[in-house]
């Protein structure tokens, strides 16, 4: 038996934590960021509707998890939110955190994602809750699994407008997006009037969820999806979009600038 293997497999061991901070709406944009950005959690929200309030929920991997690192992280987290109200005026949110079981998260965020209309005449409707079109409507049917975007975030909705404007009238556009996620932007490029669509992303969980994505919404003959880094992409696309953090975007601007045509 080789102990020290043992030893190093045990503290490779991923614990599942949730951070929950209920605050106000106006902290959504800014909470989210932190947590998918510093923390790399994943994020689903929940709406009080009795209140007002709105419920953050981050989800993420912690490695040899202890109770005094899920005390850290809530801390750090905590004094982040405080300092973000008392700069806007804001009531002070409500922090709090647990460990939950890996199955609970696979499934929790079901709970929140209902079918909803994102911008003018999208839909985005998830796997187990069926939704025809009507009215000239167009559907996406999404299941986002553990990968970000189904569409909630403020910058989604901004991004799919702006995809929408450059397309409009466009018979033949090809279209880059980086970070994708889910496949929510690609997607909606198709249906926005797209012609081919690559969407790249470096994990590998979020390549399947989008390749599921796009096979259930029979898109594959127009979209594909990787993991292939940007520095073996050479092809130019006419629209180049990436709904990523700032820094990062910052970080890979001279290939974006390399790919738009």
């Amino acid at each position: 038996m080789n102990i020290e293997q043992d030893k190093k497999d045990a503290d490779q061991v991923k614990t599942i934590v949730k951070l929950s901070i209920e605050t106000d709406p106006e902290l959504v944009d800014t909470v989210s960021d932190y947590l998918v950005g510093v923390c790399d959690a994943a994020v689903e929200f929940q709406v009080d509707k009795s209140n007002a309030a709105l419920c953050i929920h981050g989800f993420m991997h912690m490695l040899a998890f202890t109770p005094e690192k899920l005390e850290d992280l809530t801390d750090q987290v905590a004094k982040f939110v405080d300092e973000m109200a008392r700069i806007f005026q804001l009531p002070l949110p409500r922090v709090s955190s647990e460990v939950i079981a890996d199955q609970d998260w696979s499934t929790s965020w079901r709970d929140y994602f209902k079918p909803f209309e994102i911008v003018s005449d999208l839909i985005v409707a998830p796997s187990w809750d069926p939704h025809h079109a009507h009215d000239h409507k167009k559907v996406i049917v999404l299941d986002p699994g553990m990968a970000f975007g189904t569409g909630h975030h403020a910058t989604t909705r901004l991004c799919l407008k702006m995809i929408a404007s450059a397309l409009k009238g466009s018979t033949a556009c090809s279209l880059l997006d980086v970070g994708t996620g889910t496949g929510i932007l690609g997607m909606a490029a198709i249906l926005f009037g797209a012609m081919t669509v690559v969407g790249v992303d470096n994990d590998d969980e979020a390549v399947r969820i989008a390749k599921i994505n796009v096979q259930r919404n029979n898109l594959e003959q127009q979209m594909r999806v990787s993991n292939v880094s940007l520095n073996h992409i050479n092809q130019q696309f006419e629209v180049v979009v990436a709904n990523i953090l700032h820094n990062i975007l910052w970080d890979m601007a001279d290939h974006l600038e390399r790919l738009t045509a």
